[in-house]
């Protein structure tokens, strides 16, 4: 979600299980889902009293982006897509989402989509694959050498090739 909307009244404790609850077909154990919700705000760098603000209430940008990746690591999902993840980042925030993306990849066997537009994210999170999408399609895809030339180079000589 690259703008994720407020959810007033909405704690993200009871919003983070309510989530769990979803997918994973029944509702967490009280006592364990406490333990696994402390660890992994504690990876993130998450205060306590974060789980019983309002969803993304008057969150900073990276308190949302923090979230996004809590939601990853406790919900587990097969594939995720993180927009802009790295948008409006300071340094020792981009380091703390890549590691929890990081953390994510190397635990499940799931996938993840980062869309954006700087190589910064990629300092700390390496991808497989890189594609450059413009104007609806695919116009070049490569490894994480296309990532460096695009940022030496540019987008232009793909858009305009």
């Amino acid at each position: 979600m690259q703008y994720p909307v407020e959810v007033t009244g909405v704690s993200m404790s009871n919003f983070l299980r309510s989530a769990a609850t979803a997918v994973r077909g029944e509702a967490p154990k009280l006592r364990h889902w406490v333990k696994e919700v402390r660890e992994a705000m504690g990876d993130l760098g998450i205060d306590p009293s974060f789980s019983e603000r309002s969803v993304n209430e008057g969150f900073s940008g990276g308190e949302k982006k923090r979230h996004e990746i809590l939601q990853l690591d406790l919900l587990k999902p097969k594939f995720a897509i993180l927009d802009e993840t790295d948008s409006g980042l300071d340094v020792d925030a981009l380091r703390v989402v890549s590691e929890g993306i990081n953390r994510y990849q190397e635990e499940n066997d799931g996938g993840i989509l980062i869309i954006t537009h700087y190589q910064r994210i990629l300092n700390y999170v390496k991808p497989d694959f890189v594609h450059v999408f413009h104007d609806g399609h695919f116009i070049t895809s490569g490894g994480p050498e296309l990532a460096d030339d695009l940022e030496e180079h540019g987008y232009e000589k793909y858009i305009n090739a």
